[in-house]
């Protein structure tokens, strides 16, 4: 939907606020219309690979220890199994990865077919050519609604020159570089 048709169905101002009620359009629209970076979440569990996508990191939640978080779903059956590794790879991914992401998402298929990937010993799981990486342990876990935020403690980061994919009103847009003087 455009911000147009936002303006025509939800009013342009505070003014028209409407009730937050769950699954709505609205809701949907304000959620949605929040640009995000995406990161997948990687490690190794039990020898075979397990990863999700997650648009809801926060980094920078503390810097003394560093510290990022994110939620998960309380119906996901991945994170269960993820969160058993101990440690967990986050992998930013990059402009160029919005397939990478959409594959590592999907609920029937290999998520890590034709993956380029690189593992540690310590069980996280990268996405090679990612624009960040960040080595991830979870540190606590808070019960949010239909959702679960986790935090993690961060002990190893490495940043790439690749822009970050973002994911805003159901697409992959590309942001725009402009250098202000």
């Amino acid at each position: 939907m455009t911000l147009a048709g936002l303006d025509r169905r939800f009013g342009t101002d505070a003014a028209v606020l409407v009730p937050a009620v769950a699954h709505s359009d609205q809701v949907r629209a304000v959620f949605g219309g929040f640009p995000a970076a995406v990161v997948a979440l990687c490690a190794v569990v039990d020898g075979a690979p397990y990863g999700m996508v997650a648009t809801s990191l926060a980094v920078g939640v503390s810097y003394d220890p560093p510290m990022a978080l994110f939620s998960a779903r309380n119906d996901s059956s991945t994170w269960p199994v993820l969160k058993k590794a101990g440690r967990i790879g986050a992998s930013v991914l990059a402009e160029h990865q919005g397939a990478a992401c959409r594959q590592l998402a999907a609920k029937d298929a290999d998520r890590f077919a034709g993956l380029s990937t690189r593992a540690t010993g310590h069980g996280p799981l990268f996405v090679e050519g990612a624009s960040s990486w960040m080595d991830c342990e979870v540190a606590g876990e808070l019960a949010a609604g239909d959702h679960t935020v986790i935090t993690f403690r961060i002990h190893q980061v490495g940043h790439g020159p690749e822009t970050p994919l973002l994911f805003h009103d159901g697409r992959f847009p590309r942001m725009r570089h402009e250098h202000i003087s």
